[in-house]
């Protein structure tokens, strides 16, 4: 029942991947987790320093002997315009001196210098040997690709469109993910953005599929079995999940933000582009709030992420979660608190007996 292209690609029993989850969430110990227990194990280099990323994959490597991937942030050229980042500034004066934030100016993202980190890290990828490296905002260019493919590191790309998903065929990746506007946190749009790509998994799915050869990944609001076996059938190989692997007890994340996932209901939960600039789905907050109407004159990202860091930051200290962004899938009643074996045992056993429940009653027939 389990093995198919994406277990052999990933060279992993279960065709489950754990999603990455930039900032905290994922740890080596979540990720390690994840691959012994049969599924696939992603590191979250996003934020992470060519340093930071070497000594988690050390980590990983202590913990497992199994597969687990890497997952960078292709770098896209954006623009700094200080008119708007004063207006942004003078917009966050108010929450920073409720939260008692530091004065201090905030360091503004640099181009150059993100292209420079991405290449960092892809060398650390390969100087550690990471078997699977996975891409999110853009595609690579064709050197990165013919490197990496040159390593045997098998790549793989996202996407929200069927566009998207095709440009990725053709760029070389050896799988797909594929994210529906259910997924919490930011998507992987690099087309167009977030809201024009604003499309759910049940209709992406069977688009992409008719559209491209490479093994689909479904992402998006997935929590458990009857997530991974409707994706299967639609024409997925495997899943993608994040809020899921958020709430264990192995994730970093902050436990106010654990606990307000565990909390929340379906329509709790927003999408926004205030926290960061790039359009990404939580929970409702007062930060949230405050910001409704006044997104379209904010910073793009990253740099209203870098601008709203100090009071992310402050907020998670002081375990505020009206101030901390939430990023939750559309699912949040299907969390649980459990351990990564647990999440992953349950949902493996439940897809058997829901693929057994179908045959046996014949879909109904």
């Amino acid at each position: 029942m389990w093995t198919n292209d994406l277990t052999k690609l990933l060279h992993s029993k279960y065709p489950l991947i754990q999603a990455p989850m930039a900032g905290g969430p994922t740890t080596p110990e979540l990720v390690a987790a994840v691959s012994n227990s049969g599924g696939l194990g992603t590191i979250a280099a996003g934020y992470l320093s060519p340093m930071q990323l070497k000594e988690q994959v050390k980590a990983v490597k202590l913990l497992t002997k199994l597969n687990f991937a890497v997952n960078v942030f292709v770098p896209a050229k954006y623009t700094i315009d200080e008119d708007v980042v004063r207006n942004a500034i003078s917009l966050l004066k108010p929450i920073k001196e409720k939260l008692n934030v530091p004065e201090e100016s905030p360091a503004l993202p640099n181009y150059e210098h993100d292209l420079e980190i991405f290449h960092e890290q892809l060398k650390v990828i390969v100087e550690e040997n990471v078997p699977i490296c996975s891409f999110t905002f853009g595609i690579p260019s064709p050197e990165v690709v013919t490197q990496l493919k040159k390593e045997a590191i098998v790549v793989i790309g996202t996407a929200t469109t069927v566009n998207e998903a095709i440009m990725n065929e053709k760029a070389g990746m050896d799988a797909v993910v594929v994210q529906g506007s259910e997924a919490g946190g930011h998507r992987g749009s690099f087309l167009k953005n977030g809201q024009e790509s604003l499309i759910g998994l049940l209709s992406l799915i069977p688009q992409v599929a008719d559209s491209v050869q490479l093994p689909i990944i479904a992402a998006g609001g997935i929590m458990d079995a009857r997530g991974l076996v409707a994706a299967r059938s639609l024409g997925a190989k495997g899943v993608q999940m994040g809020t899921a692997f958020l709430t264990c007890s192995e994730s970093g994340a902050n436990q106010a933000h654990k606990d307000a996932i565990l909390k929340a209901s379906e329509d709790q939960i927003v999408l926004t582009s205030s926290f960061s600039g790039k359009q990404a789905r939580g929970i409702n907050n007062s930060f949230i709030t405050a910001m409704e109407g006044k997104e379209g004159g904010l910073p793009e990202y990253p740099i209203q992420n870098a601008l709203t860091k100090g009071i992310r930051k402050q907020a998670g200290i002081q375990k505020n979660p009206d101030y901390m962004s939430l990023w939750s899938g559309q699912s949040p009643r299907l969390a649980k608190a459990v351990s990564a074996k647990e999440l992953m045992n349950g949902i493996i056993l439940s897809a058997e007996n829901i693929v057994q429940g179908l045959i046996s009653s014949n879909f109904g027939e």
